[in-house]
C-alpha cells in the first residue's frame, strides 16, 4: 500500500542532505526530505498524513499510520534546547489525527533569531530510501497540505 505524505509546513523544498544536522543529513533517522518554511512569526505545522500520534513534543511529533508506517516530523534543528518556548500544541499524545491536521504552531523567525535552523525535516521512520518518490522537486516552493513524497 503507498503511502501519500503532504508538506506539514509551507516553504522551500531540501534535500536531506542539506539539512544542517548530521542526525538528518544522514538519514540516521530514516529517509525523507525537508522542508524550510517561509520566514514568518506564525508558521502551521500540520499532519503530513493520517494516523495517531505517538510522540509528541513541542518541537517535534510521530504518527504512525493505520498500517504501522511512522512518520516523524522535526521543527527547526536543535529546538528541544528551547524548551518549547514559542511553540503551542493544538493536540495531544494518542490523538487519531486527519492528514492535513493543524499539530504545532510556532514562529519560525523567532527560531532563526535565536541562532537556530527553522528547517523542518520530515522523515519515513524504518524506510529504505528507496521506498520513497519524491513528489516535490528540491528548491520548489511547497504549500502544506500538497504532496511531499509517496512511500511504498
Amino acid at each position: 500500500m503507498t503511502l501519500t505524505v503532504l508538506a506539514p509546513v509551507a516553504g522551500t523544498v531540501l534535500a536531506l542532505e542539506d539539512v544542517p544536522d548530521a542526525v538528518f543529513s544522514e538519514a540516521m533517522v530514516g529517509p525523507g526530505v525537508a522542508v524550510d518554511p517561509d520566514p514568518s512569526d506564525r508558521a502551521e505545522v500540520r499532519a503530513p498524513v493520517a494516523g495517531t500520534i505517538a510522540k509528541l513534543y513541542p518541537h517535534a511529533f510521530a504518527i504512525v499510520t493505520e498500517d504501522g508506517k511512522g512518520v516523524l516530523v522535526h521543527v527547526g534543528i536543535d529546538t528541544v534546547e528551547l524548551g518549547g518556548e514559542g511553540f503551542a500544541l493544538h493536540a495531544e499524545e494518542k490523538d487519531t489525527v486527519t492528514a492535513g491536521q493543524l499539530i504545532v504552531t510556532f514562529s519560525p523567525n523567532a527560531v532563526i533569531g535565536g541562532g537556530r535552523s527553522a528547517v523542518v525535516p520530515i522523515l519515513a521512520l524504518d524506510a529504505s530510501a528507496d521506498a520513497l518518490a519524491l513528489a516535490a522537486e528540491v528548491g520548489e516552493d511547497i504549500m502544506a497540505g500538497e504532496e511531499l513524497f509517496s512511500w511504498t
